[in-house]
């Protein structure tokens, strides 16, 4: 199961260009999404989730080309969790998942199977009974993730799964989100850089419109390796000059003075010293580099 992306733009009537001649292959798995608001990110997975026509290029689930006579069988093959989920306030959660399952051509047997497993598995069999109306945003996105995952898509788009979710839950849909990639493809869009290094090996990262890097994790982090420092500033002063000459990816205070991680391809200040790079770290200095140079 792969999909393929070629040479695809998308432009606006207003003249802005959302995404930019790109090319890129998702692979079976996860494969994480990262990008900046603005960057793409949701007109690239409207076009994927066949909701949005490109202005140019090619999209292939399998060897089978988006376009008007394969739309209506591809949209069967897709799911897709959007980060603005409308859902009928006065439906139930279990009422409002059966009228999307049926409307996805699920026999009522099927469907009512399908929907006890995964309210389980999210958490929200206690709440089934609730209107739409009545549930807070974090149980929104699940009962969004559920509609998603109903027809078994062998392509799921997810935008934002784990948003107002406290940790526990964040972790539990996760693992969901993994174990259903078996044998499938995730796209995983998220501003959640922590979701991602735990679910992903693979990963675009997009901005303005074009990637800026695609690959493996590992080479990802590999890239930035010896560029992280850990130092404690002895106040404010120090702190801020330090922001200004290089990338800061955190800061906390402690006993000893504030802590702070810089980003720099050389030693910013007499007495940092190295430490370990994060996705985090390798996702910020990627964004901004160039930008400092």
């Amino acid at each position: 199961m792969s999909i393929e992306i070629k040479d695809l733009s998308v432009k606006f009537k207003n003249g802005t260009t959302a995404v930019n001649h790109v090319n890129l292959e998702i692979e079976e798995g996860v494969y994480g999404l990262l990008g900046e608001n603005g960057a793409g990110k949701t007109t690239l997975m409207r076009v994927l989730a066949t909701l949005l026509t490109p202005t140019q290029g090619t999209v292939c689930l399998n060897g089978v080309k988006y376009g008007k006579d394969t739309e209506e069988g591809l949209r069967r093959r897709v799911g897709y969790l959007p980060q603005e989920l409308g859902l009928y306030p006065s439906l139930t959660v279990r009422e409002s998942l059966t009228y999307m399952g049926e409307l996805s051509g699920l026999s009522a047997a099927e469907c009512g199977q399908r929907l006890d497993m995964y309210l389980e598995r999210t958490s929200l069999a206690e709440h089934q009974n609730k209107k739409n109306s009545q549930l807070s945003g974090g149980m929104k996105r699940r009962v969004g993730l559920v509609q998603a995952l109903l027809n078994d898509p062998e392509f799921l788009i997810v935008d934002e799964p784990t948003t107002g979710l406290d940790p526990e839950e964040r972790i539990r849909i996760r693992n969901l989100i993994v174990e259903f990639s078996r044998g499938r493809t995730v796209l995983f869009s998220t501003h959640v850089v922590e979701d991602l290094a735990a679910t992903c090996n693979r990963l675009a990262i997009m901005k303005k419109g074009n990637f800026i890097y695609q690959g493996t994790m590992e080479t990802l982090l590999a890239r930035f390796a010896g560029c992280v420092w850990d130092y404690t500033a002895c106040g404010e002063k120090e702190a801020a000059e330090l922001e200004a000459r290089c990338l800061v990816s955190s800061r906390q205070y402690t006993e000893r003075g504030l802590r702070m991680k810089l980003l720099d391809r050389s030693c910013p200040v007499s007495g940092c010293r190295n430490t370990e790079v994060t996705l985090e770290d390798a996702y910020i200095f990627m964004m901004n580099e160039n930008e400092r140079v």
